[in-house]
Parts: C-alpha cells; structure tokens; sequence
C-alpha cells in the first residue's frame, strides 16, 4: 500500500476511537503542561533507539495539550526490563509510552524466564515498521552462505534473554546445522555493530533490514557484510537472492517452528503504553500515532535519518500480538524443543 494511503487509512481508523469534543477536552486537560517519558528498551545507537527518538520529536506536537516528550534508555535483558518495568512499576495513566522488543508476546507465549508481563494487557499504540529481520556476518569471516556457516564456527553477538538477536542463531544451531557461538550481554545493537567492526565478533544475531541500511549503508557499498537470511513473510525487494529463515526448513515441523518466531516480525518497532490507561487517553495517543505518520516534518526527518517507515496501526498491533500470545499449545512446545540447548555465552 502507497506510504500516503496507509497513513491516511491509520489516522481515519484512530479517529473513530474518540468519544468527541468532551473526551478530547479531557485528554488535553491532562496532558497539558506535563511530559511523557518515552522508555527505549535498548542502549542508544540501535535501531530501536533511532526510531523512538525521531518519533519523539514530532508525536507530542499530535497529542491534546502537547505534553513534552523526555527519551529515556532502558537496556536489559533484550528489553525485557523495561517490559516488566512499564508493567508492574510505571504510571497508568498514559504519562509513560515505551518502544521495546518485537519479541515481547514471543518472550510470554514462550514462557521464558522473567516475563513479569501480559503483552495483551498493554495497550499497543502502533507500530513504526513492518520489515524483515536479517542475520549477518562480516565479510572478513569468509562465510558467504547458511551453507557456508553450517561448516565454520562463528562469533555472533547478541543482547540478551530470548531476544531475536539470541533466538535466530541458537535454533539455526538447534535444527538447521550451523555453528554459531552466540556471545550475549550487549546493551543494544549500536555496541553489537561496533564490536563486528572491530573484529571482536563476527556477526550480528539479528538487525533490522531497514536500520542496517539507516546505520550502515557504507557495509553494504562496499560489501563488508553478508547478509545469511532473513526473518519474514516474504522477502524484501532488495534482498530477492537471501532465504527467508522458514526456506531454510528442511521439514514441516522445522517450518512451523521458524514460522512461529518470524511472527515477531509484524511487531516491528512497537510504541505502547501501560495496561489500564483510561481509553480515551488510548484512543488520543493511538491518533496522535497516526497523524505523526503522515505528518510532512517527521517524513522529512525520517528520511534525513535513512529510516523507513511501513506503520501498522495500534488496532492491528493489538491483534498481532494477541495471536502471538495465542500460539498453538503444539507448536510452542515445539519451540521451545528447539531453544532448549542452550549454547550462549555471556560477554565480558
């Protein structure tokens, strides 16, 4: 769908949210004169980072009463810290929004140690890009293909938890043959991309499509990484010769596994708040969500920051992660067979 027309389509979709004139009113009584922390879940320098933060610039400009919003880094444990800190611990009462991992509803329907959360108790405000995830490796490592990696063993570096960063090269081990030696604790991407150009590390367990091409199109002219596969539906127009991750598959019960965490991918870079914010403050930040979209200033920003931007409405969202959480009891059972081996190694 046409950037314009998608946008178009997500504030119409906010707007019937609204109760009227009177519930604006309130919303702007509250918010006016106050701030909002914007929690990021990682380190500064990453994808996830550079997305919030330009966000953050234009989206209290569309939010009644314009409240100031203050960024605010969280790193830790795949940023399931902030997770479980937007739930248990920050205010409900709108005054707090957060971007955190795509794999939030993986990390719950996996049952994974620490998850303090119900992904489907937050309110989903939107999401900033819908784009394939990638698994890459230094072209100095010598490994071109998957193939290639099945035969060498290479330092890849991660963040934490069962962040996608740790998840994508441990079940490639598990059922597909590689030989990744995952090697953890990185606050963020920023410092796993920086340790790769270093050669302290040979690749990177999972990045953005996009970011990769926001934070490094220098890698890419002049072919200083090899992009393994990517993590997906589909593939991305300008990698038509990487695999999918589910290509890849050698079986159906492989397939449904590596399906079932490229779900994660539909999160993308997701905005949301705390569970039980009065839903008309939900209903005015999902709008304002909408309208910074199609908003001529922040396109040019995002633009000058080589960001992409495909939104999902916070509707949509709210139903993506719903499903995720929702898995099929067998074949999260089968997932969690195939992270079982743990082969992780903390950084030092």
């Amino acid at each position: 769908m046409n950037f314009r027309i998608r946008c178009a389509a997500l504030a119409a979709a906010a707007l019937v949210g609204l109760a009227g004139p009177a519930c604006a009113d309130n919303v702007a009584n509250f918010y006016r004169g106050k701030h909002i922390t914007l929690i990021i879940g990682y380190g500064p320098g990453g994808g996830y980072d550079l997305y919030a933060r330009v966000l953050g610039r234009f989206i209290g400009g569309h939010i009644p009463g314009n409240p100031i919003i203050v960024p605010q880094n969280m790193p830790g444990a795949g940023s399931r810290s902030a997770a479980n800190w937007l739930y248990k611990v920050a205010p409900q009462d709108g005054s707090v929004i957060a971007c955190l991992s795509q794999a939030t509803p993986t990390d719950q329907a996996l049952g994974e140690p620490g998850v303090q959360f119900d992904a489907r108790n937050f309110n989903w405000i939107g999401n900033l890009n819908v784009v394939n995830n990638i698994l890459y490796v230094s072209a100095a490592s010598g490994v071109a293909t998957f193939a290639d990696a099945k035969l060498k063993p290479l330092a890849i570096g991660a963040t934490g938890a069962t962040s996608p960063s740790v998840l994508y090269p441990q079940v490639s081990n598990t059922l597909l043959g590689s030989k990744f030696r995952i090697i953890a604790g990185y606050p963020g991407g920023g410092d796993i991309n920086i340790a790769v150009e270093r050669h302290e590390i040979d690749g990177r367990g999972s990045d953005s499509w996009d970011s990769m091409k926001a934070t490094h199109p220098d890698w890419l002219r002049d072919h200083a990484i090899n992009v393994l596969f990517q993590v997906g539906p589909r593939r991305e127009n300008d990698l038509p010769n990487v695999p999918l991750w589910t290509e890849l598959a050698g079986n159906d019960a492989q397939r449904r596994v590596l399906a079932l965490l490229s779900g994660d991918v539909s999160v993308g870079r997701p905005i949301l708040t705390a569970p039980n914010v009065p839903a008309d403050r939900v209903a005015a930040l999902r709008r304002a969500f909408a309208e910074t979209m199609r908003d001529p200033q922040f396109i040019a920003a995002a633009k000058r920051a080589n960001l992409n931007m495909n939104p999902m409405s916070g509707e949509d969202l709210q139903q993506t992660v719903d499903g995720i959480v929702s898995a099929p009891a067998d074949v999260v059972a089968q997932v969690k067979a195939a992270i079982a081996i743990k082969d992780v190694q903390r950084k030092h």
